[in-house]
C-alpha cells in the first residue's frame, strides 16, 4: 500500500546531481540529516542498503543489535538524551513488524525516530511474498507518518520529509518503507533538507492575548498548581519554567516524562503526580484554585477519574498539540504553541508572589508521606532489601547526575520517585505504552548519544528478559552501560495488584529465574551480586567505578508493594499510603 497524498514541501538546497543507485542514496540522505549512528539488524529486503553502509563505515557507525525491537528502543534512548532523531533500520516482513513495538512507543511518548524498512520488489506486492507484510497499513496507527517508496527518485524527497516531521513541533515516529528494486535502481540524486510542508504547522504561533488571560488568572490566584510534562523537555523550555515558578512562587509538580526538566532539589519542585507519584501533589489536584498544565496530556495515570478531577479549579494548559486539549480535562484557558516562547511571553506578565502558606500545605503532606511510606523505602528496618535503598544509594554514589534509563515495572516506579536529577534529560523511560523490555536497549542508545555520562539501566527481573539478548550489542558495541536488575522473583506490578484487588491469587507472576549473574558473564561483562544490605555500597561503588559495562544483580523482598497509590478508577484525593 502506498500513501497518495500529495504534499508540497519548501526545501533548502545544499547539493549538486550524482548518478547513483537508491540504496547508496538512502545513506546519502542520512549523511545530509547528520545522522552519524543508526541501529538495526540486516535481511534479504534492506541487504542493497547494508551493503551501501559496509562502504560507509566512516560517516555512519551501524550498531546490530540482537532484535529489531532492540534497534528501535535503543533509537528511543539516542533521541531522549540527546534531542536528536533516532534512526532504526531493518528488513522486510518480521524485521519491519519487530519494529512496531518501539513505534509505538516512541508515538504515545513523543519521540523522534525516522525507521526504514526494506520491502519486497514492487512487482511483487500484494502477492504475499516471501517476507512481505504491508508494514505502511500496520504501522499506520502509531506513526506521525509514513510512506513507501517503489522508484529510486522518491527517496531524496520522502526522507528529507521523515527527518522534518520526526523532529518538529510535537516529535514522534516516522517510517518509511523502500522496495527492493527501488533501492538498486540507479537515478540522479540531489538532497535538500526539507524546511516547510504546506497545510503542516508544526508550531502554531501562540496567541498574546490568551497569555494575557493565562497571566491575570494566574495572578489572582490564592492557590496556584502547576504539573509540567514532557512538553518542557522537549521544547527546551527548562530555563523558562523555572524562571516563571520562581518568580510567581508556584508549586511545580512533573509527571514521569517531565521527570529531570528542572532539579528534584528545587524548593518548588513538590514531585511526581499520578498513579504512584507523591501524597502532596495529588491530593492538592483538588484543592488548587488554578491549575496550569505545561507540555502534558492528562494521561489517565494522571488523573485519575476524570469525573473528579481538578473540579473546584480553572484550569489552564500550554500545549503546542491542539488535538491535546480538551480531550480530557475541559480546559478554561487554552495556549496553543511551543512551550519556551509561551513561558517566555508569560514571565514578564506575572506578578512577584510567594504562596508560603499553600507551599505549607504540600510540605506538611510531604511529611506524612515520608513518615508512612519514603522512611520505609530509603530506611527499612526489615532484613530483606528494598528497591527504594537502591536507588538512595545511586544517588548517594552519583550525586545526581546519572542518566537513570528504567524498564516498566514496580522498580520505574520507585526510580522515578526517589532518583535524585541535577540535569535536564536524565529520565528515561517508557511512559504512554509501558513497554516491557525497554530499559536495557533505551540505555544502549543512551548512552551512545552521550559518552561522557554516567548511564544506568534499572530493571526488573521480568521486563529484563525481554531484552536480556542485548547485553551481546553492549559487549560488541563496548558501551560502558551500568545494568541494575532489581530481583524481586516477581512480576511485581501485577503481583501487586493481584494482592490489593485479586485476594493474593498470583496467577502466573511467580518467576524461575536463571543465574543472571552467570549469563552476564557469558556475555563478558563484570557482573556481581547483592543478597544483604551491607554488600550494597561496596557493589554501587564498584560499579560506578568500572571504566566498562558492568552488571549488578540485586535480591530484593519478593512482596514489597509501591505506595502511594491510586486504585484504577478512583480520585487522586483517594490516594493510598498503604
Amino acid at each position: 500500500m502506498k500513501e497518495t497524498q500529495t504534499i508540497e514541501t519548501k526545501t533548502q538546497s545544499t547539493a549538486t546531481t550524482e548518478r547513483l543507485a537508491g540504496s547508496e542514496a538512502i545513506i546519502k540522505c542520512l549523511i545530509a540529516e547528520e545522522v552519524d549512528i543508526i541501529y538495526g539488524y540486516p535481511g534479504g529486503a534492506i541487504m542493497p542498503v547494508y551493503d551501501e553502509l559496509y562502504k560507509y563505515q566512516d560517516k555512519i557507525h551501524h550498531v546490530l543489535t540482537r532484535h529489531e525491537q532492540g534497534a528501535t528502543h535503543a533509537a528511543q534512548g539516542f533521541a531522549r538524551i540527546s534531542g536528536r532523531v533516532g534512526v532504526a533500520i531493518a528488513t522486510s516482513g518480521p524485521g519491519a513488524t519487530n519494529l512496531i513495538t518501539g513505534i509505538a512507543d516512541a508515538q504515545i511518548d513523543s519521540t523522534p525516530l525516522v525507521c526504514i524498512t526494506g520491502q519486497v520488489g514492487s512487482h511483487l506486492l500484494g502477492s504475499d511474498a516471501f517476507q512481505e507484510t504491508d508494514i505502511v497499513g500496520i504501522s499506520t496507527p502509531v506513526t506521525k507518518w509514513n510512506y513507501q517508496i517503489t522508484k529510486a527518485s522518491e527517496i531524496p524527497e520522502i526522507i528529507a520529509k521523515a527527518f522534518y516531521i520526526a523532529k518538529s513541533g510535537r516529535p514522534g515516529p516516522v517510517l518509511v518503507d523502500i522496495t527492493k528494486d527501488a533501492q538498486f535502481e540507479e537515478f540522479d540524486f540531489k538532497y535538500e533538507k526539507c524546511a516547510r510542508i504546506r497545510s503542516y504547522t508544526p508550531v502554531p504561533d501562540t496567541d498574546a492575548s490568551k497569555v494575557k488571560l493565562a497571566a491575570d488568572l494566574i495572578n489572582s490566584a490564592k492557590k496556584p498548581m502547576i504539573v509540567w510534562g514532557q512538553g518542557i523537555i522537549l521544547g527546551e523550555a527548562e530555563n523558562e519554567l523555572k524562571a516563571v515558578i520562581q518568580k510567581a512562587g508556584i508549586p511545580a509538580a512533573w509527571t514521569i516524562l517531565g521527570a529531570s526538566a528542572i532539579p528534584t532539589s528545587h524548593p518548588l519542585n513538590v514531585g511526581m503526580v499520578g498513579m504512584h507519584g507523591n501524597y502532596a501533589p495529588n491530593v492538592l489536584t483538588n484543592e488548587c484554585d488554578v491549575l496550569i498544565a505545561i507540555g502534558m496530556r492528562f494521561d489517565d495515570r494522571v488523573t485519575g477519574n476524570l469525573d473528579t478531577y481538578a473540579k473546584q479549579a480553572k484550569v489552564i494548559h500550554f500545549e503546542i498539540d491542539a488535538a491535546e486539549v480538551d480531550k480530557n480535562v475541559k480546559t478554561d484557558i487554552a495556549v496553543i504553541g511551543d512551550a519556551k516562547n509561551s513561558l517566555q511571553q508569560l514571565l514578564p506578565l506575572l506578578n512577584e508572589n510567594r504562596h508560603t502558606e499553600w507551599l505549607k500545605e504540600f510540605n506538611d503532606l510531604y511529611e506524612i508521606e515520608f513518615e508512612k511510606v519514603i522512611k520505609k523505602d530509603l530506611h527499612p528496618t526489615k532484613e530483606g532489601l528494598t528497591m527504594g535503598e537502591v536507588l538512595k544509594e545511586i544517588n548517594k554514589q552519583t550525586k545526581g547526575e546519572a542518566a537513570i534509563v528504567s524498564d516498566v515495572g514496580q522498580h520505574q516506579m520507585i526510580a522515578c520517585r526517589y532518583a535524585e536529577f541535577k540535569n535536564t534529560r536524565s529520565n528515561i523511560t517508557s511512559g504512554g505504552l509501558g513497554t516491557m523490555g525497554f530499559g536495557l536497549p533505551a540505555a544502549i542508545g543512551a548512552k551512545m548519544a552521550a559518552p561522557e555520562r554516567e548511564v544506568i539501566s534499572i530493571s526488573g527481573d521480568g521486563g529484563y528478559q525481554m531484552t536480556i539478548q542485548e547485553l551481546a550489542t553492549i559487549f560488541q558495541q563496548k558501551a560502558a552501560v551500568k545494568v541494575v536488575v532489581l530481583n524481586n522473583d516477581f512480576l511485581g506490578m501485577v503481583r501487586q495488584w493481584q494482592q490489593l484487588f485479586f485476594d493474593k491469587r498470583y496467577a502466573s507472576t511467580e518467576m524461575t529465574n536463571p543465574d543472571f549473574v552467570t549469563i552476564a558473564k557469558g556475555y563478558y561483562l563484570n557482573a556481581r551480586r547483592v543478597t544483604k544490605r551491607e554488600e550494597l555500597a561496596d557493589a554501587v561503588e564498584e560499579m560506578i567505578a568500572s571504566k566498562e559495562a558492568y552488571f549488578l544483580e540485586v535480591c530484593v523482598e519478593k512482596e514489597d508493594n509501591v505506595f502511594p497509590m491510586i486504585p484504577s478508577g478512583a480520585s487522586v484525593s483517594d490516594i493510598r499510603l498503604k
